[in-house]
């Protein structure tokens, strides 16, 4: 498909998945298009396929979980590709979205491989913080943790591998970067992406009126600050929420 207001540039492979599921992957594998699984997602969420039961939105692709006694595989991937042919409209594109304004603590004891990530950027630390406080990026997806946020896509100079070895733990609140993304740790975990900064925002709690703080879609900004203010956050602030804002946008 290479009409402008579809929602991708190239046909998505559909795989059966279990009793009851059809994976609609977009890339190869080695060449992903979050934008498009993401639009098809909000797109197939949007509209109400009578027998579809759930709607997962990853990185590549889209989980799309049926009711077999109410609608045939064949059936859903019929209609899955009708919306994937459908005008943009239907999708993403205009659905409001939220921004978030994190604070964020870079270098240091927060971050103590920000300097060889900045290096690998080809940036020194300080223009490597300046570069990721003034990029917006979009949560592509939510995994490995509950509410886990996969946020993209920095400037091509982060596209950096993942390390060789282990990290073998970070904190809750750890944000790391590699391939040119950022995840924000939702719980004390090893890493193979390198930790450049903190925050006290808590991707997910479970006695919060929406325990998964953030959506795939949502826009994220971070604030730099230091150290003692993300120390003070951690404590003062019950939400979880580490002093971040939240605006709907258009």
């Amino acid at each position: 498909m290479t009409d402008a207001n579809t929602i991708c540039d190239g046909p998505p492979n559909f795989f059966p998945l279990g009793q009851d599921g059809v994976l609609v992957r977009f890339g190869d594998g080695f060449a992903a298009q979050p934008d498009a699984a993401r639009a098809f997602g909000a797109a197939v969420s949007g509209a109400n396929l009578e027998g579809v039961s759930e709607v997962a939105t990853s990185l590549a692709s889209v989980l799309v979980r049926f009711t077999p006694w109410v609608i045939s595989r064949e059936d859903v991937i019929r209609r899955l590709q009708t919306v994937l042919e459908a005008p943009r409209k239907r999708g993403l594109a205009d659905n409001p979205t939220r921004l978030w304004t994190i604070p964020a603590s870079f270098g240091g004891d927060d971050g103590p491989q920000l300097n060889e990530a900045a290096a690998l950027a080809g940036l020194s630390p300080e223009d490597a913080i300046a570069d990721i406080t003034a990029t917006e990026v979009s949560v592509l997806a939510i995994g490995f943790a509950p509410g886990q946020p996969y946020l993209g896509h920095l400037h091509q100079g982060w596209d950096m591998p993942r390390q060789q070895a282990l990290t073998r733990k970070v904190p809750a609140g750890s944000l790391v970067v590699a391939l040119r993304q950022m995840v924000v740790f939702a719980n004390p975990s090893p890493t193979g992406w390198r930790w450049i900064g903190s925050c006290a925002f808590a991707p997910f709690k479970t006695d919060r009126a929406e325990p998964f703080a953030l959506r795939v879609g949502d826009r994220v900004r971070f604030a730099q600050t230091d150290a003692a203010t993300i120390s003070d956050l951690r404590v003062g602030q019950t939400d979880g929420l580490g002093g971040a804002t939240c605006v709907v946008q258009p």
